[in-house]
């Protein structure tokens, strides 16, 4: 039998047995856009019930293992990957509830549970995704127990060797992993925690964390080539070539590409050049800015300068990290942000919403949203700070608009937390939560809004201008890593080199006969001047009678998000 401290270490070992692959798991996302975290997020979730399990007697139970993991882990869930994990984990909550101790049918029945709970929970299960991966290793493990299995190691282990099997086959059922040639990233991280389980059942201790045992992260290509650093990394002095920059060189006829990129790598690193027709887009980490910039003028005339001391950045990153760490030990206690506040009686309504950016967190206080939560593409927040954030609104109902797909399941999550009614609008980008908010009637029954704002909120384009994460290969296009992206309603729709033209023609393609109204809000790395002429390109390029407006929304991630009503 499994005593309660063997289940407990279980749940830390594959917790840690994550938290050390957490990057590989991100990798394994195929779209090329930035929002591979996957990893993080599952980690993050049942990250959140390590201190909880520390803190857990050695004489628990495994009704108090399970308990304890479901709970930290519900407040914690980030991401639709971390909510599915959290689900899978709540099913041991209530298999083994009132139990000290568990056999191999009662981790049978708790696997079973959490599978059921989790494929409740999406609206449309897709085969071939981590829902898959625990329904296999599940149906096998009850399999093995109709057969007369009574070991719970040994069942375990079945449980493992089931879901291995099936993520191996996950790319047989979803063809964008076959053509990618990888596995689904979900999946691979609960095989990563169903085995780190494993090694403490079969006898071996629990993994330890690599952070907890202070070794140093690694720090991916992707990642250096970006420019980031922390102090846990690096020194300033290890900055070899300081300065990034970054230009566009409208060819003349004979330029060689192959000749300019030769240089820059022969003077600086994190050498990236993309070529069309028309430009070459170059970066490049540098000693001598000056020096590279002379010799491309050979090539060609040069627009859309960029350069950035990279030790001066890494000093502020050092200063900044030392308020992110208080921020991460304030999420303990979220209502440093959100104060709690009891219901009026005498209010009805209360918003909070999703965002990233100061501008857009101004946009949406400006229209009647009581608290915003910081988040977005490539940071979910966490369920508790959704929670935090509406019981910071004293109003008897509050609307939550995600703003982004991956936060709609830890949104619906909150429900079962929160002491107050919670209306979840299903808003997959900014643009549709922002219409949404524009169609809200004070004097309308909460159903009534939540119908009249939805179908509003679905009548809105989106347009979203990034770069490619990665090289890969997408709806048959072959896309260099740096390339600029352009994706209508989550599709990928203009592959560019160029931001801003990218950006006038992905709002061109997108205004139809009906059209009247385009939004061009642009984010943090856009300058003011460029953002004016965006929107005066994007506004020449239009229909004639479509009106542009122009909004500094300051969000990471995304150079601009387009809206076309």
């Amino acid at each position: 039998m499994i005593t309660g401290k063997l289940l407990k270490d279980c749940f830390l070992s594959g917790a840690h047995n994550l938290a050390n692959q957490r990057a590989s798991v991100d990798e394994l996302n195929v779209f090329p856009v930035p929002d591979g975290d996957t990893g993080t997020n599952m980690s993050m979730t049942i990250g959140a019930a390590v201190p909880e399990l520390e803190r857990l007697g050695d004489d628990c139970t495994v009704d108090e293992a399970a308990k304890v993991t479901a709970s930290a882990m519900l407040r914690g869930a980030r991401g639709n990957s971390g909510v599915i994990s959290s689900l899978l984990f709540r099913g041991f909550s209530k298999a083994l509830q009132g139990k000290r101790a568990a056999g191999a049918a009662d981790l049978s029945a708790a696997l079973a549970k959490g599978v059921e709970g989790a494929y409740k929970a999406v609206m449309k299960p897709t085969e071939g995704t981590m829902l898959t991966v625990a329904r296999v290793a599940s149906e096998q493990a009850a399999q093995a127990v109709a057969e007369g299995q009574q070991d719970p190691v040994a069942l375990w282990r079945t449980v493992c060797d089931a879901a291995r099997d099936a993520l191996a086959h996950t790319p047989e059922q979803l063809p964008v992993l076959k053509k990618a040639g990888v596995v689904d990233a979900g999946g691979q991280g609960l095989v990563i925690i169903f085995a780190g389980m494993l090694a403490v059942l079969e006898g071996g201790e629990v993994i330890i964390s690599h952070e907890a045992a202070g070794a140093k992260p690694k720090v991916s290509a992707d990642t250096a080539s970006r420019g980031v650093f922390t102090d846990d990394l690096m020194k300033v002095e290890d900055i070899k070539n300081g300065y990034c920059t970054q230009f566009l060189v409208n060819k003349n006829p004979d330029a060689s590409c192959d000749k300019l990129r030769a240089f820059l790598e022969s003077n600086g690193d994190s050498v990236v050049v993309i070529e069309d027709d028309e430009v070459i887009n170059c970066h490049v980490h540098t000693t001598d800015p000056g020096k590279i910039i002379t010799h491309a003028l050979q090539y060609g005339y040069l627009t859309n300068f960029k350069i950035e001391n990279m030790h001066e950045q890494f000093l502020a990153r050092q200063k900044q990290g030392e308020g992110l760490r208080k921020q991460a030990a304030a999420q303990q206690d979220p209502a440093g942000e959100f104060p709690y506040a009891a219901v009026d009686p005498e209010r009805a309504y209360g918003f909070v919403a999703v965002a990233a950016g100061e501008g857009l967190k101004a946009v949406f206080q400006d229209l009647g949203v009581d608290a915003v939560v910081s988040g977005g593409q490539t940071m979910n927040p966490a369920t508790a700070d959704i929670v935090a954030a509406v019981q910071s609104v004293p109003a008897k109902t509050v609307f939550v608009l995600p703003n982004n797909k991956n936060i709609i399941m830890a949104s619906e999550q909150a429900k079962k937390i929160a002491d107050r009614e919670i209306v979840v609008l299903p808003t997959r980008t900014v643009p549709q939560g922002i219409t949404a908010m524009l169609n809200f009637d004070a004097d309308a029954s909460a159903n009534d809004n939540a119908v009249a704002m939805m179908q509003a909120a679905e009548k809105v384009s989106t347009g979203l201008v990034t770069f490619a994460a990665r090289d890969s290969d997408f709806d048959g296009r072959k896309i260099k890593k740096g390339e600029i992206l352009g994706l209508e309603n989550g599709k990928l729709a203009i592959v560019g080199t160029d931001i801003t033209k990218t950006t006038y023609r992905l709002a061109r393609s997108m205004c139809k006969k009906d059209s009247s109204f385009v939004t061009v809000i642009s984010g943090c790395d856009v300058s003011e001047e460029d953002a004016q002429r965006t929107a005066e390109l994007v506004q020449a390029k239009c229909p004639s009678g479509i009106e542009v407006t122009s909004l500094n929304g300051g969000q990471p991630v995304y150079y601009y998000m387009i809206s076309v009503e």
